[in-house]
């Protein structure tokens, strides 16, 4: 499956485009690249509980998520991070106190185009659980969840349930 049609450059149907990765036009010799796209997820912790979004835009609306997002062009991971969480939830986070916990590779369906995605993790403890939504469009709800109560499966993406499930789940 692919989501070109045609070539980008020469609008030949004569192209292969093997796994998604590497588009190659063999009439007009336009090569594509369909690199990862980094993004990052920031775990917050308040005591034993693990803030999640409930998401409100596909993919995967309705399933739990971690805030963040993707990281913007000549943006490093932890400016990225400070920013979505401030689009997001409203708050302001500082750099420094981002602990790294991991990356783990992801798949992003949006619009029928397949993005990869490597998803770079950080915590972050709060002093409180009053927490509210900044970013209506794209959170629907807002929850605590004990560390012992999580169900992997209310998860969205791959890559979350992975680090939940490896580095939080009691």
């Amino acid at each position: 499956m692919t989501f070109f049609k045609f070539c980008p450059n020469c609008k030949s149907e004569n192209f292969t485009f093997p796994n998604n990765v590497r588009f190659h036009c063999n009439d007009c010799d336009f090569t594509y690249y369909h690199n990862i796209a980094a993004a990052v997820a920031i775990v917050f912790t308040f005591e034993d509980k693990i803030l999640f979004t409930v998401r409100n835009v596909d993919p995967d609306k309705g399933k739990w998520d971690l805030p963040g997002g993707f990281i913007d062009p000549g943006e490093n991971a932890e400016a990225a991070a400070c920013r979505e969480i401030k689009e997001e939830l409203g708050l302001d986070i500082i750099p420094n106190d981002l602990k790294y916990i991991t990356t783990s590779p992801n798949n992003y369906l949006y619009k029928n185009v397949p993005y990869r995605t490597m998803d770079i993790f950080y915590e972050y403890p709060l002093n409180t659980d009053m927490i509210s939504i900044n970013a209506e469009d794209e959170i629907q709800d807002l929850i605590w969840v004990n560390r012992n109560e999580i169900d992997l499966e209310k998860i969205g993406f791959v890559s979350i349930r992975k680090v939940i499930d490896e580095k939080y789940k009691i």
